[in-house]
């Protein structure tokens, strides 16, 4: 058992562990954990290269196996923020909105936006109320409102 492969193996997970610690980006995490197998080895008196090469395997076996798993798991219950919570919601068009004379505008949540219709050919008039589609960087993309009845038909003329 050599002490100094011990220290190194503690210092590399203290290290590794810190970082995660910093980030959490589940990043560092798998490769504490293939540390923590080396350790394990270093103080069953495992030799150097078997060390690394568990190091290698378990590191890499757990962020294939497990990483997956803890990204979804992470990711529970996140809810959309900023612009993408915007879509599907209803905006008021405040400026008409006519994509070949790139002009409009539409206001959701009391802020102003550039707005673009998702169909081209689509001219909208101010002050009708619009349904967010997408985001195409500053710009609303949006589309008549659709109710049950005229969701078959919307989607036909698009």
């Amino acid at each position: 058992m050599s002490l100094s492969m011990l220290q190194f193996w503690l210092i590399a997970i203290a290290l590794l562990l810190l970082v995660e610690f910093a980030t959490s980006a589940l990043t560092t995490i798998w490769f504490a954990g293939g540390a923590l197998i080396a350790l394990i080895c270093a103080v069953l008196g495992g030799p150097v290269w078997l060390q690394a090469a568990l190091f290698v395997a378990g590191s890499l076996i757990l962020l294939v196996l497990t990483r997956p798993l803890a990204v979804r798991f992470m990711s529970k219950g996140k809810t959309r923020t900023n612009a993408d919570s915007l879509i599907g919601k209803e905006a008021v068009v405040t400026e008409r909105i006519d994509n070949i004379k790139s002009t409009g505008a539409a206001q959701v949540n009391g802020q102003i936006w550039t707005a673009r219709s998702v169909n081209p050919a689509h001219v909208i008039e101010k002050d009708e109320i619009v349904m967010i589609r997408a985001i195409e960087g500053v710009k609303l993309i949006v589309g008549k409102r659709i109710d049950s009845s005229e969701e078959e038909t919307e989607k036909a003329t698009e």
